[in-house]
C-alpha cells in the first residue's frame, strides 16, 4: 500500500492501480476504494462510473470510512446513479461513526438543512466539532454559524465570531466572509472596517457568495488609504494575517 501511494502521490496511477487491484481482490478494502476512486475521476483508467459503484460497495461493506463516504458521494450526486439521499446519509454516519472528517462535515450539514434528514441542530454541531477538530475549515465557519443563529444552543456572537476566524485562517471563503461581516459591525470582535474589507477580499477571491452582501458597503464607509491598507493586508499569507 505504501509503494502503491507514493506511485499515485507522484501521479503513477498506472502503477498504483496495478499494484492495488491484487490488494482489492483479496478483499482489502482501501484499496478496493482507491480503485473506485480512480473510476470516478479517470485516473490512469478512463471513467467509468459503474465500475467506480462496485469497487466502492465493496470497499464500505468491508468497512472502509473513506469508501463508505466516497459511495456516499456517488448517491449524494447522482453519479451514474439515481440519486439517493436517504442512502448517501445512512453511509456518511456510517463514515462518521468510524472517525471520517469529511464525512462528519458532509452530516453535519445535511443535519443543519435538514431536507433529506430530520434536522438536529444539537447534532450537526457535534459532528461540526469532530471535524472541526480534524482540520475541516467548512465544519469550523459551520460552527460559527450555529453559535450566530441560535440553532440547538443560545446565540453567542463572541463565539461565532471565534469559530468564523478559524475557518478564515484554515482558508474557508465563506468563513472569511462572516469574519468580514462581523468585524465590520463589531458583533463578537471589536468592529474594525480595515480588516473587515481585508477579509471580504479573501472571501470574494474564494468565490464566497456571502461576501457579496457585504463587500461594497464595506468598502464604500473606507477612506482610499483605508482601502490600500486592507487590499496589502488581504495579499498577506493567511497565517500572517491580523
Amino acid at each position: 500500500m505504501a509503494e502503491a501511494l507514493a506511485a499515485a502521490t507522484a501521479g503513477n496511477f498506472e502503477a498504483a492501480l496495478a499494484l492495488w487491484e491484487p490488494l482489492a481482490r483479496n478483499g482489502h478494502a482501501r484499496a478496493q476504494n482507491n480503485i473506485g476512486a480512480c473510476f470516478v475521476d479517470g485516473l490512469g483508467v478512463e471513467q467509468d462510473l459503474d465500475l467506480a459503484r462496485r469497487w466502492l460497495e465493496l470497499s464500505a461493506d468491508g468497512g472502509d470510512p473513506v469508501g463508505r463516504r466516497n459511495l456516499a458521494t456517488l448517491y449524494f450526486k447522482g453519479q451514474g446513479i439515481e440519486p439517493d439521499y436517504l442512502r448517501a446519509a445512512d453511509l456518511y454516519r456510517a463514515a462518521a461513526r468510524d472517525g471520517d472528517g469529511p464525512a462528519q462535515d458532509m452530516l453535519s450539514w445535511m443535519l443543519l438543512e435538514g431536507e433529506v434528514i430530520p434536522p438536529d441542530p444539537v447534532e450537526a454541531r457535534r459532528w461540526a466539532l469532530a471535524a472541526a477538530e480534524q482540520g475541516i475549515a467548512s465544519s469550523m465557519t459551520r460552527l460559527g454559524m450555529i453559535a450566530n443563529n441560535a440553532l440547538g444552543m443560545e446565540r453567542d456572537p463572541a463565539e461565532a465570531a471565534r469559530w468564523w476566524r478559524k475557518g478564515a485562517e484554515a482558508g474557508d471563503a465563506d468563513g472569511q466572509a462572516m469574519l468580514g461581516a462581523a468585524c465590520h459591525m463589531g458583533q463578537g470582535v471589536a468592529r474594525d472596517s480595515v480588516a473587515a474589507f481585508a477579509w471580504l477580499v479573501r472571501a470574494r477571491a474564494g468565490h464566497s457568495a456571502l461576501a457579496e452582501k457585504f463587500f461594497e458597503p464595506v468598502r464604500a464607509s473606507l477612506s482610499p488609504d483605508e482601502e490600500a491598507a486592507a487590499r496589502r493586508r488581504a495579499a498577506l499569507p493567511l497565517r500572517e494575517a491580523p
